[in-house]
This record gives C-alpha cells, sequence and structure tokens, in this order.
C-alpha cells in the first residue's frame, strides 16, 4: 500500500514517451511516533525498501532479465503538523517551527544522517508535543542515487538496453536539487506545505556524490568540524599532527582516513581502501572521533569558485563549524609577513554568490568563533592583551576573482580597499564566510601574511621555503585548537541565531 504526501513542490517525476507499466515496492503505512529513536529506525526502514528495490531491479536488468516495467521507488518523508504556537526558550535557535501549520521534508541517508535526524526530530517532539509522521513521499528516487557508493558498472548501459535508462529508473530531476530553501525563496504562502529541513533528499544526494568526487573520500568519513585550505603544505602538516594524535591513546581520535578511503591509522572495521590513481582535485584528509566529532582537512586549491563548490556539498552534512586556514597578502604597512589576520568583516569581490546572496547583505562575525581563534592564537604563541596585537590584526578581508589583480591599474581597487578599512586580500575567505552565513554553517577566517604586494615586499628564492616551515606549523595548530575549543560547546550556542532568518526551518 503507497501512501504520499505532496510537497508544495511539483516534481516532473522525468516524465517522456514511456510505455511500460510503472511498478514500485510495497510500502508500510504512515506511522506516528513521539520517539525520535524510533522514528529515525523507520526512516531507515522506508529508504532500505526503496533502494533495495532499485538495485535489485537494476542488477537483474544489468544480467539479462527482459524489462517489462518501469521501476519507481520513493524517498522517505517526514511530516508534522501543528495547530499552535511553541512555547519554547527564545534562546533556541533551531528545533522548533514557526507557528501553526504543516510541515514536511524528504529524507536520504538515514543510516549517515541517523545522529543529526534523532536530534532534530527529538527537538521538535519536545518543543511541540506533536508526533511526527514517518511515510513515503512522492518524489522519485533516481537509481543514480540508489545503487550505494562505490559501485562501478562495467560497459554501456546501451548495449544492455534497447532505450534510454530513464525509461526504466529515475534520473536526478534538477527541478528537485536547487537551493530554494536556504536561499529564502520557497513558497511561503498560508495553506501551503513548509519545509522541515534546509534541504531536500534529491539535493543532499547530489551533494554526496559530489562530495565524494572532489575529495576521494565518502561522506561517512566527514567530521563536524572542517578545516579549509589552499595550499598543500597544511595538508602535509595535518596528516603529521594526525599521526602524533594516533600515538597518543588517550587523544580521542580513532583514525585517519585519506583520500581513496585509506585507514593509514587506527584500527579500521571496514576495508582499508585504495589510494587514487591520481589525486583528486580537493584531496580531504579526516582525523576521527566518536561521533563525527573529530577534524576534516580538505585543500580546496586557488579561487572563489572552489570555495563555492565545496561549500555548497559539505553544508549538507550540517558541520558544527567551518574554518578557512590560508594565506594572504597583508595590506597595511605595520604588518609583517607571518603575521596573522583574524575577519571580523569582509569585502565580497569574488562575485560567485551574487545571485544566491546578494553583496549588500551583511556578513557577521560570529562571537563564538571569533573568541576561540584569538584565545587559540593567544595560546599558541604565548602572547595575550597588547602585546598579542604585535602579530595579529582584526578587521577586514577582501576577497577578489582575479589573482592577478597587481598587474592591473592599482588606483581602482587600492582606493576601494582602503575605503573599506581592508587589512588583508586573498581568493576565498569571503566565499567560505559568506556560504556559511548562507547555509546557517558557523564559520571563521584566520589567514596568515605571505606577502605584501602594495608595498613591495615579496618572498625571494629561498624565502618562501623558511616561511612555511616556521609558520605552517604554528598557524596548523592554532586552527586546531580552535576546533578542539568549539567542540567543548553545546551546538546550541554555536548554531547562533545571527543565522536565522524571519522565517527559518526546525532543522538546523
Amino acid at each position: 500500500m503507497k501512501s504520499h504526501y505532496l510537497v508544495s513542490m511539483k516534481t516532473k517525476q522525468n516524465q517522456g514517451i514511456v510505455d511500460l507499466p510503472v511498478k514500485s515496492p510495497d510500502y508500510p503505512e504512515p506511522r506516528d511516533f513521539l520517539s525520535a529513536t524510533e522514528a529515525v529506525k523507520a526512516l531507515q526502514e522506508v529508504y532500505a525498501i526503496s533502494t533495495q528495490f532499485l538495485r535489485s531491479h537494476f542488477q537483474r536488468m544489468m544480467d539479462g532479465e527482459t524489462i517489462e516495467n518501469r521501476y519507481r521507488a520513493y524517498y522517505p518523508s517526514i511530516h508534522f503538523t501543528t495547530t499552535s504556537y511553541a512555547n519554547v526558550d527564545s534562546r533556541l535557535a533551531y528545533g522548533h517551527v514557526a507557528g501553526p501549520g504543516d510541515y514536511f521534508t524528504t529524507v536520504t541517508r538515514p543510516d549517515l544522517f541517523a545522529d543529526y535526524l534523532e536530534k532534530q526530530i527529538d527537538l521538535l517532539i519536545s518543543n511541540h508535543n506533536v508526533p511526527v509522521t514517518i511515510g513515503i513521499s512522492s518524489q522519485p528516487m533516481p537509481l543514480h542515487f540508489a545503487i550505494g557508493e562505490g559501485l562501478h558498472v562495467d560497459g554501456s548501459i546501451h548495449s544492455i538496453l534497447n532505450r534510454p535508462l530513464r525509461d526504466i529508473f529515475d534520473a536526478p530531476d534538477l527541478a528537485m536539487t536547487d537551493d530554494k530553501i536556504a536561499n529564502g525563496i520557497f513558497e511561503d504562502l498560508q495553506d501551503t506545505v513548509q519545509p522541515l529541513a534546509p534541504f531536500t533528499a534529491p539535493r543532499i544526494d547530489y551533494s554526496l556524490h559530489r562530495l565524494a568526487h572532489y575529495t576521494a573520500t565518502s561522506p561517512s568519513h566527514f567530521q563536524n568540524f572542517v578545516l579549509f585550505t589552499n595550499y598543500q603544505f597544511y595538508m602535509d602538516e595535518f596528516v603529521r599532527f594526525a599521526h602524533i594524535m594516533l600515538d597518543d591513546p588517550n587523544s580521542g581520535y580513532t583514525e585517519l582516513v585519506e583520500p581513496g578511503n585509506v585507514v593509514s591509522r587506527g584500527t579500521p572495521i571496514e576495508p582499508q581502501g585504495t589510494p587514487p590513481a591520481r589525486m583528486p582535485q580537493m584531496p580531504a584528509y579526516h582525523l576521527k572521533r566518536p561521533g563525527h566529532k573529530g577534524i576534516t582537512m580538505i585543500n580546496i586549491g586557488v579561487g572563489p569558485s572552489n570555495a563555492k563548490t565545496i561549500t555548497d556539498h559539505v553544508a549538507v552534512l550540517r558541520p558544527d563549524t567551518w574554518l578557512m586556514l590560508g594565506h594572504c597578502a597583508g595590506l597595511r604597512n605595520t604588518q609583517s609577513l607571518g603575521d596573522y589576520v583574524l575577519a571580523h568583516a569582509y569585502v565580497r569581490e569574488d562575485n560567485v554568490l551574487n545571485e544566491d546572496l546578494p553583496v549588500w547583505i551583511p556578513i557577521p562575525a560570529l562571537a563564538e568563533v571569533q573568541i576561540a581563534m584569538e584565545s587559540a592564537v593567544a595560546e599558541v604563541t604565548g602572547l595575550s592583551g597588547y602585546e598579542l596585537k604585535k602579530i595579529m590584526r582584526t578587521g577586514t578581508v577582501a576577497t577578489i576573482d582575479n589573482r592577478n589583480w597587481e598587474l592591473r591599474d592599482q588606483r581602482g581597487p587600492v582606493q576601494r580597499l582602503s575605503q573599506s578599512r581592508a587589512i588583508g586580500l586573498d581568493m576565498e575567505s569571503a566565499t567560505i564566510a559568506a556560504n556559511g552565513f548562507r547555509f546557517r554553517v558557523p564559520y571563521g577566517t584566520l589567514l596568515c601574511i605571505s606577502d605584501k604586494p602594495l608595498h613591495g615586499e615579496l618572498k625571494l628564492p629561498g624565502m618562501a621555503t623558511e616561511f612555511y616551515n616556521r609558520q605552517v606549523a604554528q598557524h596548523l595548530t592554532i586552527g586546531i585548537k580552535v576546533m578542539e575549543q568549539l567542540r567543548e560547546m553545546p551546538s546550541e550556542r554555536l548554531h547562533s541565531r545571527k543565522l536565522r532568518s524571519f522565517n527559518e526551518t526546525a532543522f538546523q
């Protein structure tokens, strides 16, 4: 018996001229739950029914079985209805809906998101004293997102089928993988079903596949505290730090996972993985702790396009914090090579987010992250108070999309930078912070000055190696200290109300 809840946006369901009868799994009736744990188990049950159905019929097709049906399965769903306003703690940034109405979300990978889903559902039930309903949605599950990680299909599908694959199975529908909810442009009308979560299931599935592609690691290895950098030096130092931590039985860290899902240290339960034939575009390394409380570090390369790409996808994992550690140009005479820049504001000349987040929207500094970064710099350098100002300056960071801006007439750029009070210039930080603001992920930026082009201070041959050897280890240590401090903070405090708009989803 199939029972579907309709969402406010109608799906195209990949309609075409298909003459085959549609066959779907037999699903259980929708069920109400006042237990978040039981609700998540029900989601996992429905998801397993859908994925196993699609996988089994796909395998039969690959084995040469005659195709007589079109096979369609559906994403599981969470439906929530309340007729009253919640009387909740006004300090809470999430975990409740704005008022009476119907709320809905599709769900994918309830195995991967079990802890997250249980926490969000538990808050919703506790704050409203109303059950959630678990069933199936009207959103078809694409075969591509059901066949599982790491499956390699040998040969050509066309050599087996005499018709397009999408005639047999649903394909990804781009109309359902956009960011309308996160961007705050979904239909907010009376009597319209409202979203419970910032991302739909197809949008999450799309990003999970992109993460595996760009980083050569499974999304299951990602941790809740994410460091981004634009230099491989930092990655090498991170691996060195990870080995030191794993040598210490009291560190709390359990494994180091490298590209190719290679568990290079620890006691893995799963196979060791295989090193990739070539490094991925944005290699990721994961220093793991129980409950995903470890640290993931990603070399995103250079440029705002890369910064947007990776944060678009990491965001669906709902991390607790992401932080940019990289190099920048110092813009003040009083700065020296190796000094730190703590961003508390951003000039956005990266241009990659203009359509999703207009440039007139301010990107605020988050007190919890800022305090942790300043505290970590003081701890690692041994400086504090007025003395700390010698090597760290707090101010505006400008992010641009032209790496060779110095080769143009400098009067325009320099005038704008001066008017903005900028103290540092790079190509990623404002993008990462802006996408953190957009996706409600706590963010921060701590940069290290590697040159001062406005003042003729460029690194001479040999200076670069000495500079990197000296500064990278200290800079990374500071970033890790920040994450360790934030890890001890309740997520209810870390996920600030500053990141929430007027009409927000209940799930953070």
